[in-house]
């Protein structure tokens, strides 16, 4: 059976639906396929840290109604240091702010918007295949409960995360893939308990690095550096729990309220970016390009990043037939990647605890800590990076 539309996203994530939301609102038509289901995608606990340029994008496409009434707003973050901290404020330094607003509810939001626009949403896809695109005529071929399906269009929009088949699409002779792997992950849970700050706080410590966030009021998120050899199940929620008063200041620590954690995993951190971001009539977006570690808050605001580009250029393209935004998508969009990239490296290394660190360079990384503290240039060019650079 051969299906045609303009353009198809492979990927049901937040990145490929605000794409086929706001291409839909400019007319044109898009299939969205996601290999898992709607439940298990809204499983996913992410990122909840949006810039405003993710932000002004939901706005665009239609979908801020529920974010706008209940995300928190931050003006400013707090950075510590053994038992010292200081505040960058955010909103002086730059005019602007970030939002808190969990990526589960973004991507509910989305979900809603083109389920309420009768947007072709195909779940549940197998064996998907990106045919021809380097070709004039390129067309996506899948499986669904053993029928076989195609759909010609005139572009591929690869959404797909990390091991999505779109990458792997264009030749490795047509690619070239940058990556730094770091030598520890994040443990991260999620508690139904009141947020121990109002700010996000970035901690650094001689025990590893720690990060207090949250999701909403009652929803807080906290994070503690540990091993890439540790699981799960080595930490019980007591242990965490002591562990992250050991790695923040001890007025924080006293005023922190635990409970028991209703999800609990460990990501591994690591910087990745494949160029070029496109091939043809395929182009990648979000994670099935670049990854960064989520110290910088930077992962769904890049893949946000991509989609602005890439919206615009297919807007264009079909309004007025131009190639020119689409023929300079992967140059513009990587040009904003590596900057983020750069952005996430740097905060990780300031802040995190590497297995072959001398004292020397842990006088390095306090002295950098303390000169932030203190300089205002220093405060301003992390706060213009934590905001999010201009498209």
């Amino acid at each position: 059976m051969a299906l045609r539309t303009q353009v198809v996203v492979i990927g049901g994530g937040p990145s490929g639906l605000l794409l086929s939301q706001l291409l839909h609102r400019q007319g044109i038509e898009s299939v969205v396929l996601e290999r898992k289901t709607r439940d298990y995608v809204l499983g996913r606990i992410r990122a909840g840290v949006l810039e405003t340029g993710t932000v002004n994008l939901m706005r665009q496409a239609g979908v801020s109604e529920r974010m706008d009434k209940e995300c928190l707003v931050h003006d400013g973050i707090v950075i510590s240091h053994a038992d010292e901290q200081f505040s960058i404020n955010l909103k002086k330094l730059t005019g602007s702010n970030v939002v808190v607003y969990g990526q589960t509810e973004l991507t509910r939001d989305l979900y809603d918007a083109r389920e309420a626009e009768n947007g072709t949403l195909i779940f549940n896809v197998e064996n998907v295949q990106i045919l021809d695109a380097d070709s004039d005529h390129p067309r996506v071929s899948y499986e669904q409960d053993g029928k076989s399906y195609r759909i010609d269009c005139d572009f591929v929009a690869g959404c797909d995360g990390f091991h999505g088949v779109s990458r792997q699409t264009i030749p490795i002779s047509a690619r070239t893939e940058y990556e730094k792997v770091y030598p520890f992950g994040w443990l991260g849970i999620l508690s139904e308990t009141p947020p121990v700050n109002d700010e996000l706080i970035y901690a650094s410590s001689s025990r590893g690095f720690a990060l207090c966030s949250m999701r909403n009021q009652n929803l807080s998120r906290y994070y503690i550096q540990c091993s890439l050899t540790d699981s799960p199940d080595d930490w019980s929620d007591a242990a965490f729990w002591q562990e992250l008063k050991r790695r923040i200041p001890a007025a924080t620590a006293e005023s922190l309220v635990t409970g028991p954690s209703i999800e609990k995993s460990i990501a591994p951190l690591r910087s990745f970016v494949t160029e070029p971001m496109r091939w043809g009539r395929l182009f990648l977006c979000g994670d099935a390009a670049h990854i960064v570690p989520p110290t910088g808050a930077k992962g769904l605001n890049t893949a946000a990043g991509d989609i602005h580009y890439l919206y615009n250029s297919f807007a264009q393209y079909y309004a007025t037939g131009d190639t020119l935004g689409l023929d300079q998508y992967s140059e513009k969009a990587l040009a904003r990647v590596w900057k983020a990239v750069r952005f996430s490296w740097s905060l990780t290394s300031m802040l995190h605890r590497f297995p072959d660190q001398t004292e020397f360079d842990l006088k390095i990384q306090a002295a950098e800590v303390a000169f932030m503290k203190t300089n205002q240039h220093s405060q301003s060019v992390l706060a213009e990076n934590y905001v999010g650079l201009p498209y």
